[in-house]
């Protein structure tokens, strides 16, 4: 058992490690292709990266990129691929600071009013593709990505002066919220971290205990696994895909709650789009472990501060989204292979057993 255990483990880690280590090989092939020192380029990453401000601002990058990826992880959980996180979030986003903006309530009350608000309305968007799914067989991708689109559109409606915005300068953006919705900040130096670190760790928690310790959790794994056996075992996969799908939207509900409740205050046309995409790349990567995917956020929060010292360096900025790209490659590529290496580790074991308990059969008959 202490041996199955540890080929487990040793595989766990061996996808991520191969994934971040060809990466790195790519990517240093790629970059003295263009004439440049990929040595002095990772070094000055490491260097700037590991800054005191750099540190805060990574930590605050990485808050809402990990929770785009336990929103992802949700139904890759269950094997389904919730492609628009990114549209969920951006439109949960926007009524809550709809209604924010509109409410004058006290801090106690009006931050969980708008993160409510924002888990709901995420929840609603990717039930659709949940519905869509169990009653017309619809793919999640499909509509997902179809959402995304539709979400864009609903929000360009309403983010007009006149409607549900304002225009300040270039900006249109929704009424600023009142100083009671905003959220608390964890004193650094030289600069604060979002309070919201926490709201994501509990989600982290949430996630962990739900999905790998509960009744629920096992069902929602059994469907992914195989629907058929599922059902043989009286879980309502109809039902499951609607939840997983619901969790997966309230989750990403989240995502844009850091920027909304301690950066902005308001939703407007400069609020980041893009971190739902991000969010698939860190699951992969993380391999849907609320710690793995901790590694991830950090990596790609890292990566995203170190663009920036790269072009004062002389390098192409674009570099660093060479790498991510790369990045995600190597993950999917790493993954299978260690899948396959794994699945036959597996055969070549029950092979072994086999052939053992067949010459101790062949032994038993030639005694007798």
């Amino acid at each position: 058992m202490k041996k199955l255990d540890k080929n487990k483990l040793i595989l766990g880690f061996a996808a991520p490690v191969l994934a971040v280590v060809a990466a790195l090989v790519l990517t240093s092939i790629i970059i003295a292709a263009t004439g440049k020192d990929p040595f002095h380029a990772f070094e000055v990453m490491v260097d700037y990266g590991s800054k005191s401000d750099s540190q805060v601002w990574i930590i605050n990058k990485a808050t809402p990129y990990y929770l785009s990826a336990l929103a992802v992880a949700i139904g890759f959980r269950m094997n389904l691929f919730n492609i628009g996180v990114d549209g969920q979030y951006r439109i949960a986003a926007f009524f809550a600071a709809v209604v924010g903006g509109a409410l004058t309530l006290p801090g106690i009350i009006q931050i969980p009013v708008i993160i409510i608000v924002a888990m709901l309305v995420g929840a609603l968007w990717a039930g659709i593709a949940g519905l869509l799914k169990t009653t017309r067989g619809v793919s999640e991708v499909i509509s997902t990505i179809m959402l995304n689109a539709i979400g864009a559109s609903v929000i360009a409606y309403f983010l007009q002066d006149g409607r549900l915005a304002e225009k300040e300068g270039n900006l249109v953006h929704t009424p600023y919220l009142p100083d009671a919705a905003h959220f608390f900040e964890i004193p650094t130096q030289p600069k604060p971290i979002y309070g919201f670190v926490v709201v994501a760790a509990l989600a982290g928690l949430a996630y962990w205990f739900v999905l790998g310790r509960t009744r629920f959790g096992f069902d929602l794994r059994t469907v992914g696994q195989s629907e058929s056996a599922a059902h043989a075992s009286g879980v309502s996969v109809k039902r499951m895909v609607i939840t997983a799908m619901l969790l997966s939207g309230a989750m990403a509900g989240l995502v844009g709650m850091p920027t909304l409740l301690g950066v902005s205050y308001n939703y407007g046309t400069d609020f980041p789009t893009g971190i739902g995409f991000t969010g698939i790349a860190i699951a992969l990567l993380g391999r849907n472990h609320p710690i793995g995917m901790v590694a991830g956020a950090l990596l790609w929060g890292f990566l995203d501060r170190t663009s920036t010292q790269l072009e004062f360096e002389g390098y192409a900025q674009e570099i660093v989204g060479v790498m991510q790209g790369v990045i995600v490659l190597c993950v999917v590529i790493a993954y299978e292979l260690v899948r396959r290496y794994g699945l036959k580790m597996q055969q070549r074991k029950v092979g072994e057993e086999l052939a053992a308990q067949a010459r101790k059969s062949d032994k038993a008959e030639v005694s007798a």
